[in-house]
Formats: C-alpha cells, sequence, structure tokens
C-alpha cells in the first residue's frame, strides 16, 4: 500500500498532462450553445486510511480542489488508483463535487475522472454526472479537461445549461 500511495500522484499528474478534448462541431439552430470556462486549480491529494476493504494495491485519496477563473469554487472529491506490473501503466477513477460560480451562475455539479496510463499513452476522460446540478447548474452536461503545464494545473470547462 505504500508503494501505491507513493506512485499514485505521479500517475494523477501524468494522465492530468493529457491535453484537451476535441471540441463538438458548431451547434445546429435551435441547439443549446456549449460555453467555454478556463483557469486554474489548485489540488490536495490525500492519502486515506486503508480500512482493510479490497486489494491493498489499491490506493483510495482524497481530493480537495481551489478553482480560480472563470470558474471560482472548489471540488472535493474520492479517488481509487492502481498501477500496472509495467512501469507508466496504471489507472484511476474519481467522483468529484464541484461548488461555485461560473459566468454568474452559481450552484454544483459532480464529475467523473476516467484516467488509464498504457505503457505512458495517457487519456483521461472527465466527464459531468448526469442530473448532478444544483442551483443555476440544474441540467447541466458537459466535459472538462486538465493539463499540467510548469508545475501548474489548469483546467477548461465546456459545458450546456438548458
Amino acid at each position: 500500500m505504500t508503494a501505491m500511495l507513493a506512485v499514485a500522484p505521479l500517475l494523477l499528474a501524468a494522465l492530468m498532462s493529457v491535453g484537451p478534448i476535441t471540441q463538438p462541431a458548431a451547434p445546429q439552430k435551435g441547439t443549446p450553445v456549449t460555453k467555454h470556462a478556463a483557469g486554474t486549480f489548485d489540488v490536495k491529494i490525500t492519502p486515506q486510511k486503508d480500512e482493510g476493504v479490497g486489494d491493498a494495491s489499491i490506493g483510495r485519496m482524497g481530493i480537495d480542489k481551489q478553482y480560480h477563473g472563470d470558474l471560482v469554487g472548489t471540488g472535493l472529491g474520492q479517488m481509487l488508483a492502481g498501477m500496472g506490473e509495467v512501469k507508466e501503466s496504471g489507472a484511476y477513477v474519481a467522483i468529484e463535487r464541484v461548488k461555485g460560480t461560473v459566468h454568474g451562475k452559481t450552484g454544483s455539479f459532480a464529475v467523473h475522472h476516467l484516467g488509464v496510463m498504457d505503457r505512458g499513452a495517457q487519456r483521461l476522460v472527465i466527464t459531468v454526472i448526469p442530473d448532478s446540478g444544483t442551483g443555476d447548474f440544474t441540467g447541466i452536461t458537459g466535459t472538462m479537461t486538465i493539463e499540467i503545464k510548469g508545475g501548474a494545473h489548469y483546467y477548461t470547462l465546456d459545458y450546456t445549461l438548458p
């Protein structure tokens, strides 16, 4: 478990350095417009106590984020990470509740992270969980990307509201 906790932040950092997801085609007439929010965030990943459930090679971490830029708020969640037997292979999943303000709208929504690293080849998909929006974010859909450049964490949020 100790080795897992030591390697999990490296896996997370590698997976978060994946570039942005391709943007969807231009909206058709009558289709809600996808809006774009971007900025930086600070993140603290905290190993959680092993409660003897599951395999010791799977690490569980707490996520605590502070978002800045177009999205001002917090993100709290949990992550599970596992490493493969081959260096630079592993995966993580996470659920994060984002609370804050984006473009004058306030509320919360949840996102699902899925990151896979296959012998160094990286893939990261972050999706807004359907029907997870509250307040002004009721009905939100969208995707998020995360990138690490020069030690700083950057996000983009492409979202649609009804």
